[in-house]
């Protein structure tokens, strides 16, 4: 089996958590299925992707500088899983390269995730358009203003509406990284990665749309 590509966009001013758990839930997933199944491939080869020149750092929403595994136009940039975190996205949405490479790597994605307002940078993208979604508590006011056409939830860590799927503010992030990882490769790697992580799993009651 051919790992999937998971991607996670990230760019100055992304909220840490929402880049490092979805980071975090893959990379010990991929760890967690090896140690279970040895010699098996991996499910999952994670990497980070930034709209940067290669060898520049990112610098996250609190300060903590991030060095991505792939600039825009890396061939290796595409992905089966693209993840997209929020925190302070008015540059990047303002970005037309960001916006289209966001475009360009969701049409050839399986799975498109946002995490809190990186649901933002995929209605700005087009990639959502009519589409059930969610964000952070405190931005759900701002989302239905500047994208009326979208069907915005609340009460909710996560929406799934089949290839896309948004999740709620930063700790959500985690929660629907681990309803990923049980949608591609089981319930078993799913709560043992949560095991592993040491994370009380928090599930939706109602998870899709």
């Amino acid at each position: 089996m051919t790992p999937l590509r998971v991607r996670i966009l990230a760019y100055d001013g992304v909220e840490a958590l929402d880049f490092a758990g979805p980071f975090e839930v893959f990379t010990t997933a991929a760890r967690v299925h090896q140690r279970l199944r040895p010699g098996a491939p991996a499910p999952f080869e994670v990497a980070s992707v930034a709209h940067t020149r290669a060898g520049e750092p990112v610098q996250a929403r609190a300060g903590l500088r991030l060095l991505a595994d792939h600039t825009l136009a890396d061939a290796a940039a595409a992905a089966d899983v693209l993840i997209v975190p929020g925190g302070a996205v008015d540059a990047p949405m303002a970005s037309p390269d960001t916006l289209h490479w966001i475009a360009q790597c969701a049409a050839g994605a399986q799975l498109v995730a946002s995490v809190c307002t990186g649901v933002f940078l995929l209605a700005q993208a087009g990639v959502v358009t009519r589409e059930a979604v969610t964000t952070h508590w405190e931005d759900l006011t701002d989302l239905r203003a500047q994208f009326p056409q979208l069907d915005v939830r609340e009460g909710v860590r996560w929406v799934d509406t089949g290839r896309i799927v948004s999740s709620a503010g930063i700790s959500a992030g985690i929660d629907m990284s681990l309803h990923l990882v049980e949608r591609l490769a089981g319930r078993e790697l799913a709560e043992r990665t949560a095991r592993q992580m040491d994370y009380a799993w928090t599930r939706n009651e109602t998870p899709s749309a």
